[in-house]
């Protein structure tokens, strides 16, 4: 093998090696704008933490976690009504 190929071979080998150190970054941002069909975060995960939507999400959730379950049931039921979510018993 001539000398130019054996001193590039480590030098590509320690590139490749260095290459894995920043997708642990890149792949924590980068998940949310992959697709759901390709593998992304579903459509009813939570925000992220340390977002304002995350702080909001948290308290609506401590809220409903205080109430009374009936109080719960009722206000899940109004909010399916409203929004026009069925159950599957639907006729096709």
């Amino acid at each position: 093998m001539p000398k130019p190929f054996r001193s590039l071979l480590p030098l590509l080998a320690l590139a490749a090696g260095l290459c894995g150190c920043g997708t642990e970054k890149l792949s924590a941002g980068m998940g949310d704008y992959v697709p759901q069909w390709a593998g992304g975060l579903p459509a009813d995960a939570p925000p992220r933490a340390g977002t304002p939507q995350y702080d909001a999400y948290m308290k609506e959730r401590e809220r409903k976690r205080l109430m009374p379950a009936a109080d719960r049931e009722k206000e899940e039921q109004a909010q399916k009504g409203a929004t026009g979510v069925t159950s599957g018993n639907a006729v096709r």
